[in-house]
């Protein structure tokens, strides 16, 4: 396993919703870099990039709320994830909200990297200033990093698009705009929603998803957005839909991911403490991310 280089993203600019800021903190608190240690791994926090500070916040367009604060941050992500790529280790981002995924991806794409992505995550996340209900930016990162939206988030750190469609699948969908669906079917990503996660299992969506996503490509970004639990397991997030995926389910496609050999970065990202109960969602990303990176009962 390549070293582990831990990112914190202390920010919520990219939704309505307070809390998500402290969502690196959580993760931290429940035990990240001890417990990957215990398991034998390279682990250095990095520390967080910096986030302007929340009181100087104000919208100047409500198509792309706080549109300025979220690429100073992503830009300053990008840059941090792109050194680490380049140094031939994997960049763990701690969100804040779903929005920093397009620095992430952008940074992944200047270091040269040609990857595939798998989306793990309750909604599209394929929004743009055009479809938006809300306004709110992480509704946009996925589209974004596709090459759809506004140009200074599809051109964040480099020229768009920053992954192919061929090379994306969105995992445990189950609440999309019907917009956003529109654009989803247009871009040409794979989608496995919830119901064809109980049709086929999760063994054979991973697989296949690891397939799409790692076909010619120098490797698999997951972006992991808590959300895609059931909200029984993660109750802390911002946005919960019922009926997601298990705690088992959720861990097997960490483990598939793991046995793949294939991981290039990880955004984990949405969790609330606010929201939360005594630490539950951010407990449960250090239990998934240890089977991402490859623990094993035995």
């Amino acid at each position: 396993m390549k070293p582990i280089r831990i990112i914190g993203v202390p920010s919520d600019y990219g939704q309505g919703r307070r809390g998500v800021d402290m969502g690196p903190s959580a993760i931290r608190y429940a035990g990240l870099r001890e417990k990957l240690r215990d398991m034998g791994l390279d682990v250095t926090d990095l520390g967080d990039v910096p986030v302007p500070t929340p009181e100087t916040r104000h919208i100047d367009n409500e198509k792309l709320k706080y549109l300025d604060e979220v690429i100073a941050v992503c830009t300053a992500l990008c840059e941090r994830v792109r050194d680490v790529v380049a140094a031939g280790q994997i960049p763990l981002v701690l969100g804040g909200d779903h929005s920093v995924a397009i620095g992430s991806l952008a940074g992944v794409a200047a270091a040269g990297k040609r990857f595939g992505v798998i989306w793990f995550d309750a909604h599209g996340d394929m929004n743009t200033d055009e479809t938006t209900p809300s306004g709110n930016i992480h509704g946009m990162p996925l589209a974004a990093s596709l090459g759809l939206g506004h140009p200074s988030l599809t051109e964040l750190g480099g020229p768009a698009p920053k992954v192919k469609a061929q090379h994306v699948v969105l995992v445990g969908a189950r609440s999309v705009d019907a917009d956003e669906a529109r654009l989803i079917r247009q871009s040409g990503i794979t989608v496995f929603t919830m119901a064809e996660i109980d049709r086929l299992g999760m063994g054979t969506v991973m697989e296949q998803a690891i397939r799409i996503a790692g076909d010619g490509t120098d490797g698999i970004h997951l972006s992991l957005d808590l959300d895609a639990l059931d909200p029984m397991f993660a109750p802390g997030v911002g946005t919960p839909v019922n009926g997601g995926v298990t705690y088992r389910e959720g861990h097997l496609a960490m483990e598939l991911l793991a046995d793949s050999g294939r991981l290039l970065s990880v955004d984990v990202v949405e969790v609330n403490p606010i929201l939360d109960h005594r630490n539950q969602t951010g407990r449960m990303a250090v239990e998934l991310v240890e089977s991402l990176l490859g623990k094993r009962v035995m």
